[in-house]
């Protein structure tokens, strides 16, 4: 299925696992197989994603909008807070990245 998924009134997780957290960043991994979804989701934080892998995929927003991204290792995207969506691998290869919350910002000039 290419379209969006129906969504429940529960919402999934960010990523798979996280992997660090403080008082200042949330580090998750997220792995999709080929085909695979990611889980409606809301990110109520600011994020870094770190693309591990080459990734081909489509951001479904629950307000019918469509996303297309194509991301590259090397690459850092930044992204605002914003509405439920899922994610939808569209490669032939699995898809890994690193998504990165920003919580706070250090006050003591660190």
């Amino acid at each position: 299925m290419k379209g969006p998924s129906k969504r429940g009134p529960e919402l999934g997780p960010i990523g798979d696992k996280i992997l660090f957290e403080n008082e200042y960043v949330r580090v998750w991994r997220v792995k999709l197989d080929p085909g695979e979804r990611q889980a409606w989701h809301q990110h109520h934080l600011p994020y870094l994603i770190v693309p591990m892998t080459e990734g081909k995929n489509v951001m479904f927003f629950e307000d019918g909008r469509e996303k297309e991204t194509s991301e590259t290792p090397g690459d850092v995207l930044w992204r605002e807070a914003g509405a439920p969506h899922e994610l939808l691998n569209i490669s032939d290869w699995q898809y890994r990245n690193v998504l990165i919350e920003i919580k706070n910002a250090p006050t003591d000039g660190r």
